[in-house]
């Protein structure tokens, strides 16, 4: 179960110094073991639920909306936005505003990717690793879901997500959306937008969620998932082929724990399995009955053991 519902007792945004204001807050106790919470897309931004992750009075939790989503500003932008910006982001927050010489990095999804990015560029600042649905941008991982892969489960859905791009363009999905999610024509840019999140929003349980489908409803919410995500997918990731996995040697010293559903359809469990291949200190719970999202029982109960377990003795 979740910890109950708190507000943060310091919020605030950081001026990157090249054009962005990315928002930030510290939820729970200014004395409480250091951590940040790295939400998914990337696109997404942090919402009040993930405060509720970690014990209140144990924690201090840093969260915050990464470039152009959420709360940060401005909107939707591309401009200096991707993966080594984030990690500088992070480094500015940890000694800026959370003050930690080490944290917990707990990071699902996109969130993971930038955990891992992030614990590998600095693993000294790196106190330990919470994972979960794991995404490291590999070709063959951008493939199976916007290209061909989750089509073949999900061929009603894949339909919605064909729609907005004319027969000759479907070689390159998302090559043909970021045509459209960066183009002039308005119009376009949101009806690609809603398309791309619609997309996601409803293949990321194993069981239909009214409330996932609606994750990304609004307009403004659409277009800084969908820009921003496809942006990092077109660059695949900023990082070179398979880089995560295999620069997971730099994770040998860092304790760590990986949470992953056996049916997630949006980051299939191989990429949890080579990444714990390659990282064997790590944890691997695989959940029996779960698909992609944070929320689903046997996830959230697994995540809820670690940061609980991180409080008391130091590893989660």
């Amino acid at each position: 179960m979740l910890f109950p519902a708190i507000e943060p007792y310091r919020h605030g945004m950081l001026d990157t110094g090249d054009g962005h204001q990315v928002y930030w807050e510290l939820c729970g106790n200014p004395a409480g073991k250091p951590a940040v919470f790295l939400h998914g897309g990337p696109g997404s931004g942090c919402a009040p639920v993930h405060r509720q992750l970690f014990d209140p009075d144990q924690y201090n939790v840093l969260l915050f909306d990464q470039r152009g989503c959420g709360r940060s500003r401005p909107h939707a932008s591309l401009e200096n936005n991707t993966t080594w910006h984030l990690v500088e982001d992070m480094e500015r927050l940890r000694v800026d505003v959370a003050g930690a010489e080490r944290w917990l990095v707990f990071g699902g999804s996109w969130g993971s990717t930038l955990a891992l990015a992030y614990a590998q560029a600095h693993p000294g600042r790196t106190a330990a690793l919470v994972l979960r649905g794991i995404f490291t941008v590999r070709r063959s991982e951008v493939q199976w879901y916007y290209q061909h892969g989750a089509s073949e489960l999900f061929p009603d859905l894949w339909e919605d997500f064909l729609a907005p791009i004319p027969a000759e363009e479907r070689g390159d999905m998302v090559a043909a959306y970021h045509r459209r999610l960066t183009g002039t024509d308005a119009a376009a840019r949101l009806r690609a937008a809603k398309a791309w999140s619609r997309w996601e929003d409803s293949t990321i349980t194993m069981l239909p969620s009214t409330r996932h489908q609606q994750s990304h409803a609004a307009d403004l919410a659409a277009l800084a998932f969908a820009r921003i995500e496809n942006h990092y997918f077109v660059n695949e990731g900023f990082m070179t082929e398979g880089q995560l996995i295999r620069d997971a040697h730099k994770l040998r010293d860092i304790p760590g724990v990986i949470v992953q559903g056996r049916y997630d359809v949006c980051t299939p469990m191989r990429t949890a399995w080579d990444l714990h291949r390659a990282w064997p200190e790590a944890q691997l719970h695989v959940v029996p009955d779960a698909g992609h999202a944070f929320d689903e029982p046997g996830i959230l109960t697994r995540l809820l053991e670690a940061t609980n377990r991180y409080a008391a003795t130091g590893r989660p």
